[in-house]
């Protein structure tokens, strides 16, 4: 399975690893690594995800409260949209593609 990321995902990584690392020294990296992890997860089983709007389907991540958007594009294939906080409004990011 191919991962692609939508272009603010990698400067929305940045901006929470930034806040977690100046929170606990390397908990930011932790991070990085635990949402690495939870993309090879979705790309394990990209439909055992709930679908919340269309073909945007959202999956949580364990150890941080933090949501990914994501799409199964073509079979072969899936789009990351979104990463953002639990508390954040459920329709932010909804409409990227």
């Amino acid at each position: 399975m191919r991962i692609e990321y939508h272009p603010t995902i990698e400067f929305e990584l940045t901006i929470i690893r930034d806040y977690y690392n100046v929170r606990s020294k390397h908990l930011g990296d932790d991070f990085v690594n635990e949402f690495e992890r939870h993309v090879l997860r979705i790309a394990a089983m990209p439909t055992r995800w709930m679908v919340v709007r269309g073909d945007t389907r959202r999956a949580l991540m364990r150890r941080f409260p933090y949501v990914t958007l994501f799409r199964i594009v073509e079979s072969a294939l899936i789009r990351i949209t979104v990463i953002k906080h639990e508390s954040r409004h459920p329709s932010y990011g909804i409409h990227r593609t």
